[in-house]
């Protein structure tokens, strides 16, 4: 009987026996602890160590400047706005960040699917590619793919901004970087542009709008001189004024000689001519003063207060014109100059070493999780276990 026995042992295959042992060893180990930490772990292993693709990562830094200090906020409304961190230089900055991961980024980058071909069609594993088994197709899945890829911080302290770019070999990820920062660098000079455009614009329409004001001005001058018959009621008056004083002067002359012919030749014929005379005179000084300074709306006085007035807008008009064209020259000059400009600290760097994936870090990180899954799991099956009992 032992022999047999011994014959029979000596006769079974080894290699069933050693599968039946691995098969009572998994039925031995906990299912949950099985399906929540061995099986995630042994997958994050073989994907990490034996599936994931090289990812290399260039990175470049740039600042957003303005030479302009004047055109910063002041007063209480800019120191509350420099504590909040919202000055100008930050807005350009952020305005260049967020086009550097929009759409119209994306689109001058994927020109002829330069980006798309780079991270797809075999390029990278089935799980980091792009497209992977025909399951992204659509620019929106570019889109949120591309953002996968592309990052970029600003530093507010600094004011630095940080542009990193991650791509499946590392010419493609300078490359990648170095574009991105051309498309920043056209930005920034259509903004500086635009700026330029519109102030130009805006003093340009100031300018002839005072023009405008000088031609009406000038054109009712104009016309009044022609509808009064007058070019200049002050010059006039004064030279009326000058005429009835050399008249007064002749009246009184007249007057005095009068006076001595009366008293000495009372039938001196030249009496009644020299009345006569006196009488003309006043009557010439009378309608020359009603001329000058009458109520009437015929006289120098009334159409003086019109013709200041007309020439008061005609000044007007002048000195708004000259500081107009002032400030078209300003905004000339200042158009010649570069309003914004984006500063390189650090040009993009071509990786000689894979940083991604943290293939340790990554399955170490899936362990702990896993770890943590399994205990929380299970204590709410014993909670549940313990409940029923």
């Amino acid at each position: 009987m032992a022999l047999e026995k011994i014959q029979r042992l000596s006769v079974k295959p080894l290699g069933n026996g050693a599968s039946r042992g691995i098969i009572e060893r998994l039925k031995r180990v906990n299912r949950l602890f099985l399906v929540t930490v061995i099986v995630p772990t042994i997958a994050a292993t073989g994907y990490y160590g034996l599936v994931a693709s090289d990812v290399y990562v260039s990175e470049s830094r740039f600042v957003v400047r303005s030479p302009q200090k004047g055109n910063q906020s002041s007063g209480i409304f800019g120191t509350l706005l420099q504590g909040t961190g919202l000055s100008g230089s930050e807005e350009n900055a952020y305005a260049v960040i967020d086009y550097m991961t929009s759409r119209d980024a994306l689109s001058a980058l994927n020109k002829g699917n330069t980006f798309s071909e780079a991270y797809g069609n075999g390029h990278g594993d089935l799980v980091s590619r792009f497209g992977a088994l025909g399951l992204q197709t659509t620019f929106e899945d570019l889109l949120r793919y591309f953002r996968r890829r592309v990052d970029v911080q600003y530093d507010t302290t600094t004011a630095i901004t940080t542009l990193t770019v991650e791509a499946f070999t590392a010419a493609e990820a300078k490359r990648f970087n170095e574009q991105l920062l051309e498309l920043g660098e056209t930005r920034v000079n259509t903004m500086n542009g635009r700026a330029q455009q519109d102030t130009i614009r805006v003093a340009q329409e100031e300018v002839d709008r005072a023009e405008e004001k000088v031609r009406r001005a000038a054109a009712g001058l104009v016309n009044y001189r022609q509808q009064q018959s007058v070019f200049d009621p002050e010059k006039q008056s004064v030279l009326q004024l000058q005429q009835v004083n050399q008249i007064q002067s002749d009246l009184t002359s007249s007057k005095t000689l009068l006076a001595q012919l009366e008293s000495v030749a009372p039938a001196n014929p030249q009496i009644p001519v020299l009345k006569t005379r006196i009488a003309s005179l006043q009557g010439h000084i009378a309608e020359m003063s009603r001329g000058v300074t009458g109520n009437s709306a015929g006289s120098l006085a009334t159409k003086s207060a019109v013709y200041e007035r007309l020439v008061l807008d005609r000044d007007f008009a002048d000195r708004q014109l000259a500081s107009s064209l002032t400030s078209l020259e300003v905004a000339r000059g200042d158009a010649m100059r570069q309003q914004l400009y984006l500063e390189r600290v650090a040009q993009p760097n071509t990786p000689d070493k894979a940083m991604l994936p943290h293939r340790i870090r990554n399955i170490a990180t899936t362990l702990i999780l896993s770890l943590v899954v399994w205990g929380a799991l299970r204590l709410l099956i014993s909670s549940v276990r313990e409940h029923r009992d």
